[in-house]
């Protein structure tokens, strides 16, 4: 009997452990934002990244590293906020004198993983000419360029599509307009600027799978792109969150546009697959 209480509790601590170890490895990389009001990003995970060049799409937006663009809202959520205003002649955007601000935050140089579950909870922004994104480029970007280096677009929305958003994949020979991915769409003509949504891609090698809300709606393998290109997600990715102004894309703000735009973040997880 007493051998049977032994070998019982010896097994229990050891699951027990195992349990413990399990769940200190299950993130990593993981930012719940749940710092007080007005906290800055934490630049331990997070670098903002500046200028006012198009950013490869004519986008209209500078991107700043202010406060007044991406701060913790002291409810659980980081913003990134999009704001009408004219900067001094001194911030030169592509068109001249820049009328937007907003940020775009990467981990480039502080986290970058091959493979995982990447995900976010968010609530867009809703109005023509937003542009939300939470997405990843692969860490060797400034050596191979891009689309070279791969891109992994986790959720992108354009506002004129308030009821819809992209998963989509760019490389070499495939890329812009020719990427490879799926739109997912709300039913009943619901928008998601009204509510969060958790937005996920699940990669793992020669497959990247698109999720909204635990519902899969598309997956990659490297037999889906065109003849004779090449698959470029085998190494490392650094991620990114933004919202963009105008675009290629979505198109330029109009009367209708309602500024500030807020993206709030609820988290970003990275889980081990």
């Amino acid at each position: 009997m007493k051998t049977t209480i032994l070998l019982t509790l010896t097994l229990f601590f050891c699951y027990s452990i195992s349990a413990a170890q399990v769940g200190r490895g299950k993130y990593l990389f993981r930012d719940e934002f749940n710092k007080a009001a007005n906290a800055p990003v934490d630049s331990t995970k997070w670098t903002a990244e500046i200028g006012g060049g198009g950013w490869g799409n004519q986008e209209l937006q500078y991107y700043t590293n202010d406060l007044e663009n991406a701060y913790h809202d002291g409810k659980g959520s980081l913003v990134i906020k999009a704001v009408k205003k004219d900067l001094p002649f001194s911030f030169n955007c592509w068109y001249g004198q820049c009328r937007y601000t907003s940020a775009r935050l990467v981990t480039k140089g502080k986290f970058e993983r091959k493979f995982g579950r990447f995900e976010a909870r968010i609530k867009i922004p809703a109005g023509q000419g937003m542009w939300s994104a939470f997405w990843m480029l692969g860490n060797d970007i400034d050596r191979v360029g891009w689309a070279q280096c791969g891109e992994i677009d986790v959720m992108e929305n354009i506002g004129r599509e308030p009821s819809t958003v992209h998963g989509t994949v760019h490389g070499p020979g495939y890329s812009g307009a020719n990427g490879l991915g799926a739109a997912f769409d709300l039913a009943n003509n619901q928008k998601f600027a009204d509510d969060f949504h958790v937005y996920a891609a699940e990669w793992t090698e020669n497959k990247i799978a698109f999720y909204v809300d635990g519902k899969l709606y598309k997956t990659i393998v490297p037999n889906d792109l065109p003849a004779g290109k090449q698959w470029v997600y085998n190494h490392p990715f650094f991620l990114i969150l933004n919202l963009a102004i105008g675009g290629n894309w979505g198109g330029a703000p109009d009367a209708t546009t309602v500024f500030p735009g807020e993206m709030h973040i609820d988290y970003v997880r990275v889980h081990r697959r």
